[in-house]
């Protein structure tokens, strides 16, 4: 059996569902056939950062290619009224759409009225940007015993302040346990460890950036030749360099 196969058994038998995190039409192309990417989740700050300009024009060109996947678009407002109003704009774009909502707006006040709200009138709501235990219990129970809806824990961000989020991941598992409906994420991933320990705990999804994505063939790769293939790199820019002492 080679490493691809080897690789690809080891992605497939995870339990953690894996979405791409972009806003690049190539990439959501090249993803969209692929059998170990359940998903799609894009955000404004990716779309600017992709040079895109006009956003329906976007999520209409990418719902294209993620027909039969999920895939959510993120309200552009901060006002509660108008995040209402633009997330049943944007539930509209098709069935497999979620419609990410901030857990809060600029000032730091909840957004779980909206929330419930929106669960309610059958939108699949993906609320983002989620930090803390409390926020995972109240948007959880906000969203309970309503259609299907994603919580995404920025586990990354949460990881750059110092915090290990692995138990604030596995007490999150516990409180979504409650309802049928919700599906934690694990958001803003920093390496492909992260992966496996979403695995572990049971965390339902993912997002993986194109960066971590070309990396699911190195899971199971044997130490001592990826030491030797380093070594091997180390050297080859070497002398591409020219360097000399």
């Amino acid at each position: 059996m080679n490493d691809g196969i080897l690789n690809k058994m080891m992605v497939d038998h995870l339990r953690t569902q894996i979405f791409a995190d972009g806003a690049n039409i190539e990439d959501i192309k090249h993803y969209a056939n692929s059998s170990h990417i359940k998903g799609f989740t894009t955000n404004p700050t990716l779309m600017r950062n992709a040079g895109v300009h006009n956003y329906e024009e976007f999520a209409k060109e990418a719902l294209k290619w993620a027909v039969n996947k999920p895939i959510s678009f993120e309200v552009l407002a901060d006002d509660f009224d108008e995040m209402e109003r633009q997330a049943l704009k944007i539930a509209n774009w098709g069935d497999n759409v979620n419609v990410k909502i901030p857990v809060s707006n600029k000032k730091g006040d909840p957004s779980y009225d909206v929330i419930y709200r929106l669960a309610r009138q059958g939108v699949k709501v993906n609320v983002t940007a989620v930090f803390t235990i409390d926020q995972i219990q109240h948007v959880s129970d906000a969203m309970t015993d309503c259609v299907d809806g994603y919580i995404s824990v920025f586990a990354g961000r949460i990881a750059d302040t110092g915090i290990d989020p692995l138990s604030i991941m596995k007490e999150a598992v516990e409180i979504i346990k409650t309802s049928q409906n919700n599906r934690l994420i694990w958001a803003s991933p920093r390496e492909i460890f992260n992966l496996i320990q979403a695995h572990d705990i049971g965390c339902h999804i993912i997002t993986l950036t194109p960066d971590l994505l070309k990396k699911l063939p190195l899971i199971g790769k044997d130490l001592l030749p990826f030491s030797k293939e380093t070594v091997n790199m180390f050297y080859q820019d070497a002398v591409a360099s020219e360097y000399t002492l």
